[in-house]
């Protein structure tokens, strides 16, 4: 592999933060640790979690043709939400990966492996966020409470799925993208068939793009016997990122077809513009690949907030025609 981050030369900074973040600027120093271990040094995870739920919300609107006061609520609620629940996956995610962290180049320098945050200490830190992202939840309907709820069942499991499978960025789909049915289902009240279909499409785009992340590590994740479908794919990692990339621009395209399918033609087509942009987006990604470049793959990575932000804009606009 070539390109690896940096080893940080500020005390306590994370190989692969962004540079000049926040965190390591701004914060108290003695809260850095806690946020770096919630990756607030890196936001690419946190919109990564929420655009789903944006996406949810948009379609949901798009379908119903209305958007109010608590759907404002619903969008911040998604975002608080979103950054506390991704400090607490990732928390969750250190404390059982830091054995296995101290291993690979890119993540030994995290909070728990380089010794910054203990481990009772960093439980308190996940049950506190959780706490905080449950009494957002609370303030939603009944059926959207039940299914944050819900979502913390894949959440528990992911950490463990790179053990037992070579698929764990199925598992990481499953938790990422719950945010459009439950953001789906604040707004309406129930699920429905453009929010699973948004859904196991956000799937098919984390198989993407987490495929492409997981490339920066094969070489660490064969000593150490961790799975990825980038060490499964291998040279053939290209072919199986168009299959997921042309998986995720029909899948959205159903589901915003299903919530836009009664509004003007106009909404429609102007609403159907978000997935042929995103797969546009993704194409970019796909030509500029190089799984032996760990500097392009981060960067890659990190582009699909883009890519996410695109089908948000073409529903919002829909949704005013």
């Amino acid at each position: 592999m070539t390109g690896h981050a940096p080893i940080p030369e500020q005390s306590g900074q994370v190989a692969d933060a962004v540079r000049g973040n926040w965190v390591d600027r701004l914060a108290p120093a003695a809260t850095r640790p806690f946020l770096r271990l919630s990756r607030a040094d890196r936001p690419i995870g946190t919109w990564l979690l929420l655009l789903p739920c944006w996406w949810g919300l948009a379609l949901a609107a798009l379908s119903t043709g209305r958007f109010g006061f608590f759907d404002l609520w619903i969008a911040v609620g998604c975002a608080i939400g979103a950054f506390l629940m991704r400090g607490a996956g990732c928390t969750w995610n250190d404390i059982t990966d830091r054995d296995i962290d101290g291993s690979v180049a890119r993540t030994a320098s995290r909070p728990i492996p380089s010794g910054q945050v203990g481990v009772r200490a960093a439980l308190a830190w996940m049950l506190a966020q959780t706490l905080v992202s449950l009494l957002i939840l609370l303030t939603f309907n009944w059926a959207a409470i039940g299914l944050g709820v819900l979502a913390l069942l894949p959440v528990a499991i992911y950490p463990f799925a790179k053990r037992f499978t070579w698929w764990p960025q199925v598992f990481l789909g499953i938790a990422f993208n719950w945010g459009a049915l439950l953001a789906w289902t604040a707004h309406t009240g129930s699920l429905g068939w453009p929010a699973v279909m948004l859904y196991f499409g956000g799937i098919a785009w984390t198989l993407f793009y987490d495929t492409i992340y997981a490339h920066q590590d094969v070489d660490d994740d064969a000593l150490i016997g961790v799975k990825s479908t980038a060490r499964l794919f291998g040279d053939n990692s290209q072919h199986w990122l168009r299959g997921f990339l042309m998986a995720a621009v029909a899948l959205v395209g159903l589901a915003v077809i299903g919530a836009a399918i009664d509004r003007s033609m106009l909404a429609l087509v102007v609403a159907l513009g978000g997935p042929w942009a995103f797969g546009w987006h993704m194409a970019w990604q796909l030509r500029q690949f190089d799984a032996n470049d760990s500097i392009s793959l981060l960067r890659l990575f990190r582009s699909n907030r883009d890519a996410g932000i695109i089908l948000v804009l073409f529903s919002a606009v829909a949704l005013f025609l």
